[in-house]
């Protein structure tokens, strides 16, 4: 049996980026954020961490991926619009972005402007 697809887009691939190499009018997204939280909320189970120190928690955001258009760098802070017309504030500290495929976050935009999105 022989089959045929007709491939009508491409599958793009985000990269890192560097808080330094981000312009306005890019397209990025959050890939991880980082959390610090007192050590004390373990509890002493055994994790060797003195009382007093932060412990570091590196989460992937449920919306993760969410095209975020670049208005505004001053670095470590990054300004975004989301598709429903909010201006974040991104501290590059805490997130590690990723720079998406233009044409591929344009259509995305649009379709969530349309339907607002909701994490799972």
């Amino acid at each position: 049996m022989k089959t045929t697809s007709n491939t009508l887009r491409q599958t793009s691939l985000a990269t890192t980026v560097a808080g330094e190499d981000i312009v306005c009018g890019d397209y990025v997204a959050i890939l991880r954020q980082t959390f610090e939280v007192p050590s004390y909320l373990w509890d002493s189970c055994g994790n060797g961490t003195p009382p007093g120190q932060p412990v570091q928690l590196t989460l992937i955001p449920c919306d993760a991926g969410t095209p975020l258009k670049v208005v505004a760098a001053c670095l470590p802070f990054v300004y975004v619009r989301a598709p429903g017309g909010m201006i974040e504030t991104l501290d590059t500290r805490r997130m590690q972005l990723v720079r998406l495929d233009r044409n591929c976050a344009k259509r995305i935009w649009k379709e969530m402007k349309k339907s607002p999105s909701q994490c799972l």
